[in-house]
């Protein structure tokens, strides 16, 4: 069930100055009783082009095994580097995700970047992806990273206001081959 919306939902101490408040974000590892909750993500974002679990063809058991192997950079495949699936997670409710790439490879350093993340359709426009960003951050620090680079669509309106509130500082914009662009910013973790 998604967070309330209307400030009288709310207990006074979450409503303030006639705002609301989202509930608090935490991130974390997807786990064996996510399955029905993150497929239902992957097909509401599916919509939008985004791949939400990066799931392929595998079994719910099988994907979790992937996402460990990930982490631990154990049987990657070329081209790809260790990385950390966290889930955004208010409550018992998945939000969410954050996918946190460990170093760049030459094409991460064109798109992708250290962070890349989604939230979705029902709980965007409440502070969700700043929080997710923000604490992705910290993850990507926390691997001895000092600069992250996060990358988005150049249309994405609500991605590049998420970067720059986190202090992203666009490098460039780029075009792709697909006629869109992208848009590279860096976030000072030192």
């Amino acid at each position: 069930m998604p967070p309330p919306r209307n400030r009288e939902d709310l207990p006074a101490s979450r409503a303030e100055k006639g705002r609301i408040c989202p509930p608090p974000l935490s991130l974390r590892a997807p786990e064996p009783g996510d399955e029905e909750a993150a497929l239902q993500a992957q097909d509401e974002l599916a919509a939008d082009g985004f791949d939400f679990l990066l799931l392929g063809d595998r079994t719910w058991a099988q994907w979790l095994d992937k996402v460990a192997r990930d982490r631990a950079g154990v049987d990657l495949a070329p081209g790809r580097v260790p990385a950390t699936m966290l889930f955004g997670v208010v409550g018992e409710e998945i939000v969410g995700r954050a996918h946190i790439r460990h170093e760049l490879t030459p094409a991460l350093l064109e798109e992708g970047g250290h962070i890349g993340y989604g939230v979705r359709p029902d709980y965007r426009r409440r502070g969700y992806a700043t929080a997710m960003l923000r604490q992705g951050l910290q993850v990507v620090r926390g691997l001895g990273v000092d600069r992250a680079l996060v990358t988005c669509d150049d249309d994405n309106p609500a991605s590049i206001a998420t970067i720059e509130r986190c202090g992203g500082v666009l490098e460039d914009t780029r075009p792709r081959d697909d006629g869109a662009s992208t848009r590279r910013y860096w976030i000072d973790l030192s």
